[in-house]
């Protein structure tokens, strides 16, 4: 099992993927998932990028196979960006086509909108706005933790994270996913994360970027996200059919090729 120590309190766990040819030179693409998920959701990507990029996939700060960490940890979004810099500095990669889903997309634009020189392109796929008022949300969230764990939440959520149109059995495997979550890992993370307020790293963000989202996303309108999205200066939204707001896990295979394209096309 693949882990490197990327901070004094972090054993990050990790997967590479990478199908290039051997006498090429390769890029690097790095895949931020979402919350209490894993590097392991992104499998229905790897086929699309991997023959092209060398696909790394880690699991972030407490989450999965990564350390777990306390309840009372200081959380905070350059914390994340400190993690993957770390992992890229251990795995020898000085540059990333960035891509993050959910609340890893909100990692992704801190990351690059503080480290240009380390993002060729970012990618946000079912993204939140950079900013969201949920501090009454996120106190009934660690209650219903604290009460009934973390697969209580994960099935009474699902619907909306992935849509009318996804299959039971699907449904089923993302909750018991996302339900071995560890409680202390949680609590803290949603203390912090999903109301930090990201809005001034939206103009400072000098790469590419391709914003991912369906027509119906119950994380904002297409409206809403294109007023955040036209803050980054060099972007492009693109709006699928649906009512998912995990778009990365409902159209893996649709997204995973747009993000390939878009790739290709900073690279002509």
């Amino acid at each position: 099992m693949p882990t490197t120590r990327v901070a004094p309190d972090l054993d990050m766990h990790y997967l590479i993927d990478d199908y290039t040819d051997p006498w090429r030179e390769k890029e690097t693409v790095l895949l931020l998932h979402g919350a209490a998920e894993s590097g392991r959701v992104w499998f229905g990507w790897v086929p699309h990028l991997a023959r092209h990029f060398r696909v790394v996939r880690p699991d972030l700060r407490g989450f999965a196979d990564s350390t777990p960490m306390a309840r009372d940890f200081a959380w905070s979004v350059d914390v994340f960006v400190d993690d993957c810099l770390g992992l890229m500095s251990s795995l020898g990669i000085e540059r990333v086509h960035l891509v993050g889903a959910k609340l890893g997309g909100t990692i992704a634009r801190r990351f690059a909108a503080r480290c240009p020189d380390k993002v060729s392109t970012l990618t946000l796929v079912g993204a939140p706005p950079p900013y969201r008022d949920m501090v009454a949300t996120v106190r009934t969230w660690i209650e219903e933790f604290d009460q009934h764990g973390i697969e209580h939440w994960a099935r009474r959520t699902m619907a909306g994270r992935l849509g009318s149109r996804f299959p039971a059995e699907g449904a089923e495997w993302w909750i018991k996913l996302m339900g071995r979550t560890p409680v202390s890992t949680y609590v803290g993370f949603v203390s912090n994360i999903p109301t930090s307020d990201i809005t001034a790293d939206l103009p400072n963000i000098k790469c590419q970027t391709l914003v991912i989202t369906t027509d119906a996303s119950a994380l904002g309108s297409v409206e809403e996200t294109r007023a955040w999205q036209q803050k980054i200066p060099r972007s492009t939204l693109l709006v699928l059919p649906g009512d998912s707001f995990h778009v990365a896990a409902t159209d893996p295979d649709r997204c995973a090729r747009e993000t390939l394209d878009f790739i290709k096309q900073q690279n002509i």
